[in-house]
């Protein structure tokens, strides 16, 4: 047998692709309770003691505004131009207290290990309050 033929008998292992950990799934019941909704950003203040809280009063289209603290500070070195824009909430998650104040919902957002960034925003003919289907 000559050396080339010996190559081509040597097995060789397949490789496996590299995928990332995954959370466990959930029923399609369980997906169905989360509440997403469209608001439009009416306000931003930064959180006092706090690099990444932002204190966000959005527009759901439900007579007041709510009050959503969102850890995206860091994505904005001015976050005055998230003001006027529409972006996609969870809007049926129990109040959640932080830095003393309560956060009514949670921005939907998305991010990489390398630093990009992107609010999910809804078209903008979309109005407030406008549930995701």
């Amino acid at each position: 047998m000559n050396p080339e033929e010996k190559k081509l008998e040597t097995p060789v292992a397949p490789i496996a692709p590299v995928v990332p950990a995954q959370k466990p799934r959930i029923s399609y019941d369980d997906f169905a309770k989360v509440e997403m909704r469209a608001g439009k950003i009416l306000s931003v203040e930064p959180i006092p003691k706090s690099e990444k809280l932002l204190k966000l009063s959005v527009d759901f289209a439900e007579g007041a505004p709510r009050t959503i603290l969102s850890g995206i500070a860091k994505y904005f070195a001015d976050p005055q131009v998230l003001v006027g824009k529409k972006v996609m909430f969870v809007t049926n998650l129990e109040p959640r207290p932080m830095m003393g104040l309560e956060s009514n919902g949670m921005i939907l957002a998305l991010s990489t290990d390398d630093g990009k960034f992107s609010l999910l925003e809804p078209n903008s003919d979309i109005p407030e309050g406008t549930k995701a289907k």
